[in-house]
């Protein structure tokens, strides 16, 4: 009888005791809107009136009064193929300033000799 008993509840107590439990886990994310900045390049179109390489540069326009650049590292200057130029600017050449930024910001990406 005691046999009988004993199993009797294991056969009972095992289901529970081999039971499998299952856990879902739910994870929300959210992301931040992307930023986004538009950066245009302009170009100033003239004739060089003093030029200090790695410098500056002081481009005179046909209709309005003298511009002048600051040339960082990056700055190049090409011609019209956009092949690098060795020999420094000469007053009186044609040339066309590309930069980016307004006023004081201005920063120069390149000068392209027109002539």
């Amino acid at each position: 009888m005691k046999k009988s008993l004993i199993t009797m509840a294991c056969a009972l107590v095992a289901p529970v005791a081999f039971a499998q439990t299952s856990t879902t886990v739910t994870e929300q994310t959210t992301s931040a809107p992307v930023a986004t900045t538009t950066t245009s390049t302009t170009y100033e179109a003239g004739t060089v009136s003093t030029y200090t390489p790695g410098k500056t540069i002081v481009v005179k326009r046909e209709h309005e009064g003298p511009v002048s650049f600051a040339l960082g590292t990056a700055a190049r200057v090409v011609d019209g193929a956009g092949k690098i130029v060795t020999a420094p600017l000469r007053a009186g050449q044609k040339v066309r300033v590309y930069y980016t930024g307004t006023g004081d910001t201005r920063v120069v990406e390149r000068v392209q000799v027109e002539e």
